[in-house]
């Protein structure tokens, strides 16, 4: 019995945790700056202006057309695919971190096609 008791402990104290983790996938990537102007077509967004307009941030828009920030990390895995890539719009990624609030602690971000 007391062993039961500790397995559904643990169960418990991890779940919560658990729940913050999030995949995000072919989602496009917006820059903060531009985020009211492209909302409606995101994927006519150049890579020019995202680079251009790096340092307000980039952030993810999710299918419902939520906005979520991308913490330090996902700005600079996210800057670091946009200067590797060839496409020229079209930027969509797959995102793995934990959500805290309106912001993502970035742990994995690639480019999809």
């Amino acid at each position: 019995m007391k062993m039961l008791m500790k397995v559904f402990a643990v169960m418990v104290l991890t779940m919560p945790a658990l729940a913050l983790a999030g995949t995000w996938q072919k989602v496009s990537l917006i820059d903060h700056m531009c985020l009211e102007k492209v909302k409606a077509a995101p994927d006519k967004h150049p890579v020019s202006c995202l680079l251009k307009c790096a340092g307000s941030g980039y952030g993810i828009l999710t299918a419902d057309g939520k906005w979520l920030a991308l913490d330090k990390a996902g700005n600079d895995k996210a800057m670091a695919a946009l200067k590797a890539t060839s496409k020229k719009d079209h930027i969509r990624v797959d995102v793995t971190g934990e959500q805290k609030g309106e912001t993502i602690a970035v742990s994995a971000l690639a480019l999809v096609d």
